[in-house]
């Protein structure tokens, strides 16, 4: 085997050992979020929702969203979410309503009870980015590149789940 070959398997080598540690840098990451979620809930007395539930309130702000948009906006590692919406919606932290167009779908919004945990998520998160660039462990250029990465990547996911089917 030429020099050149071996040093080019050997870099290819390296990028899967690096694709694969960013891989399992995401799932730890996304697993720490619902944990600094539920820390924060337990050390507001926030006991009622789950890190989950909390993330889903986060993520339908101040706007009416199906289930199916939800699924689409964020990733609720494990769960399944139609089951807490209905759980959110019996402990009174959203509303719900039936489509008028389309009586299958329902569309929920935040109860005043569920604007409250989204804003402590939101305080938090504003808290967390604050501190990373306070502490200048990531600035708006390295954030910048992380999401361009993460977004080229979700592209490239998504054109090989098309080009399956």
């Amino acid at each position: 085997m030429s020099m050149n070959k071996a040093v080019a398997e050997e870099g290819q080598e390296d990028f899967i050992k690096g694709y694969l540690e960013a891989l399992g840098l995401v799932e730890r990451l996304h697993r720490l979020l619902l944990d600094v979620i539920k820390d924060e809930f337990e050390r507001l007395g926030v006991l009622e929702i789950n890190a989950v539930q909390g993330l889903l309130l986060f993520n339908i702000g101040d706007n009416e969203v199906t289930a199916g948009e939800l699924k689409t906006r964020g990733y609720y590692q494990g769960s399944n979410v139609s089951y807490n919406l209905k759980k959110l919606v019996e402990m009174g932290f959203m509303h719900h309503q039936r489509c008028e167009i389309d009586r299958r779908s329902v569309r929920v919004r935040l109860t005043e009870r569920g604007r409250h945990v989204r804003d402590v998520v939101a305080a938090l998160f504003a808290r967390h980015a604050e501190g990373l660039q306070k502490k200048g462990i990531l600035g708006p250029d390295g954030i910048g590149a992380i999401n361009t990465s993460l977004r080229r990547m979700e592209r490239y996911w998504s054109d090989q789940i098309r080009y399956i089917y």
